[in-house]
């Protein structure tokens, strides 16, 4: 399948978002989507920064 054309061209980010009572951090790269939960913040948040720097990006996207 070397004609294989990818469905959408993705740029590499990583959102953080609070909704009832829980924080989300969306990872989205290579036209894949990961979501995890965390109960705490600051848990989201250090996820959230492992992946901003394993990806190098700038910053993290809060929504």
């Amino acid at each position: 399948m070397d004609n294989v054309v990818p469905f959408r061209n993705v740029v590499a980010r990583v959102e953080l978002v609070e909704a009832c009572g829980e924080w989300f951090v969306r990872v989205t790269e290579n036209d894949q989507e990961l979501t995890r939960s965390f109960e705490l913040e600051s848990f989201a948040m250090a996820y959230a920064e492992g992946q901003r720097i394993r990806l190098k990006l700038d910053k993290i996207t809060r929504i």
